[in-house]
């Protein structure tokens, strides 16, 4: 399955953003699809996730700000992103969890305050 992740861009803090994934095979059949992030010199980390049954689960630092949904029909992942913050910078890409070996492309998305 290739994933590809799209609709980053540069946004003022407070503003939002949503991220849209499209994998090119069946996602049906993975449990958990995922949404992580990397940022400039830190390590990769798991922002948000979703189970084949809709339960979601997000990190700390995005809870209540962040929304995970997927539409499995159309083997699509999204992440809203509301109220963002400038610690929200980075390269958000989608993949399962567990990931992939094959990350794919992510998308840039610039918080500025």
């Amino acid at each position: 399955v290739q994933l590809q992740a799209s609709g980053g861009g540069l946004v003022q803090a407070g503003g939002s953003l949503r991220l849209s994934c499209a994998a090119s095979g069946n996602i049906d059949s993975i449990n958990d699809m995922a949404w992580y992030r990397q940022a400039p010199g830190k390590q990769r980390e798991l922002v948000a996730g979703i189970t084949s049954s809709g339960a979601t689960y997000y990190a700390d630092s995005v809870k209540g700000r962040f929304t995970i949904s997927r539409d499995s029909a159309k083997n699509m992942v999204f992440l809203q992103m509301n109220s963002l913050k400038p610690d929200d910078t980075a390269v958000y890409y989608c993949n399962r969890n567990p990931p992939f070996t094959n990350w794919g492309q992510g998308t840039l998305v610039t918080v500025s305050s």
